[in-house]
């Protein structure tokens, strides 16, 4: 078996990674055609974009560490398959129930993969040039804005977007399942308690419990945001300011997530806590800016908003993620990525699952407006207790 050198191994591992979270955000900009030609509501839109992560969590909490013991290249190649029937899934919808089934699916196969990808990640990377935490960090916000805009173009242009673009990443995942099994090295050598670590938990190694709870306030503001924008952003395009051009909800999405790399690449150079309380303030000046563009009813002012925020979003999780895993042992790179990602993906779903049950009775303007408030106080709630604890600032981020 003919295996890829550890630069290339490392950037195509880079490349999957985001691969994978493009494919998370494809459907975003489809729901809306999903709800007009199944007939449902922002209810259910909210309860299909849920199950993905109720699904992902359960992954996480289950073989999230399991690369931990059997190795990356196994569970990534599996996982990858499961991606690829999740696609088919999608493809074959005809009704609720068939999205609700492709996004578990779906869901599974991402958590799967998410830490195996992480560790692989940090497991491969240049010891002088430690890139791993900044891809991490950027990855989401990449796929997700590559995922959802190339969707919207798709619904724009294409008759049958869905059977188009859900076909062709089938392919894509089988072959890079067949990829990684083939040509991808071992990075993590097999070590027992495999059977053991399918036991539902959060796995935070003793020496980073304190500052994984360090980081806790700045995953959740953020991610919820992100919530949000994942599941109601292009209804709120439409409803709000009345903008039925699909393309314009995929650019919403990439305004906030796409700046969120740049705001990784731009202070990457900092130390963790001074990258998450710097992101935190930005963060809360860009959600403080959403709330007052929802009022105003100005849709450049949402826009300018969502990428000044998605730029906090982006130095605030570097931060976090270079804080959380700093140090970790790397026989626990895995579990305690899984961990970081629970917290996450929690925050990213539960919150918008709140917001979809309250459109009805509230409406979507005030439901998104309460929301930001709420993001708002949980950001600054994150920067005082990063400067009451200060300890996180003697370490470099990568």
């Amino acid at each position: 078996m003919h295996t890829s050198s550890r630069p290339v191994a490392f950037w195509s591992v880079a490349v999957l990674l985001v691969l994978v979270l493009a494919a998370s955000g494809v459907p975003s900009p489809l729901y809306r055609v999903y709800a007009a030609e199944f007939g449902f509501g922002t209810g259910t839109l909210t309860l299909v974009f849920a199950v993905y992560a109720f699904a992902l969590l359960a992954a996480l909490l289950t073989v999230g560490a399991l690369s931990d013991h059997v190795g990356r290249r196994p569970v990534l190649a599996v996982a990858l398959l499961v991606e690829a029937a999740a696609m088919g899934l999608f493809a074959a919808a005809d009704g609720v129930a068939w999205l609700v089934v492709a996004r578990v699916v779906q869901g599974v196969a991402t958590g799967a993969m998410t830490g195996a990808f992480g560790a692989a990640l940090l497991d491969l990377q240049h010891p002088e040039r430690p890139l791993g935490p900044l891809i991490n960090s950027a990855s989401p916000g990449l796929g997700l804005s590559v995922g959802a805009l190339g969707a919207s173009i798709a619904v724009q242009v294409l008759t049958s977007p869905g059977a188009w673009v859900f076909g062709v990443l089938t392919a894509v995942f089988v072959l890079a399942a067949v990829a990684v099994w083939v040509a991808l090295p071992e990075s993590s050598p097999r070590v027992p308690g495999a059977w053991a670590s399918l036991r539902p938990s959060v796995h935070v190694p003793r020496t980073s419990r304190r500052a994984f709870l360090v980081v806790l306030p700045c995953l959740a503001a953020t991610w919820a945001l992100g919530g949000l924008y994942a599941s109601l952003g292009p209804s709120l395009v439409a409803g709000v300011y009345g903008v039925e051009n699909h393309v314009a909800g995929g650019l919403l999405i990439l305004a906030l997530n796409g700046t969120g790399i740049v705001g990784s690449l731009t202070t990457r150079g900092l130390t963790p806590s001074t990258g998450m309380v710097t992101g935190a303030l930005v963060f809360v000046a860009g959600v403080a800016g959403t709330i007052t563009a929802l009022a105003t009813g100005s849709l450049a002012a949402f826009f300018v908003a969502a990428v000044v925020s998605g730029f906090g979003f982006g130095a605030a999780f570097l931060g976090a993620m270079a804080t959380a895993t700093r140090g970790v042992d790397p026989r626990q790179r895995a579990g305690l990525l899984s961990a970081v990602f629970t917290v996450s993906y929690l925050a990213f779903s539960l919150p918008a699952i709140g917001a979809g049950l309250a459109i009805g009775p509230w409406g979507l303007t005030t439901v998104a407006e309460v929301y930001g408030a709420v993001v708002v106080v949980l950001a600054l709630t994150a920067v005082a207790g990063l400067v009451r604890d200060r300890r996180p600032a003697r370490v470099t981020a990568g």
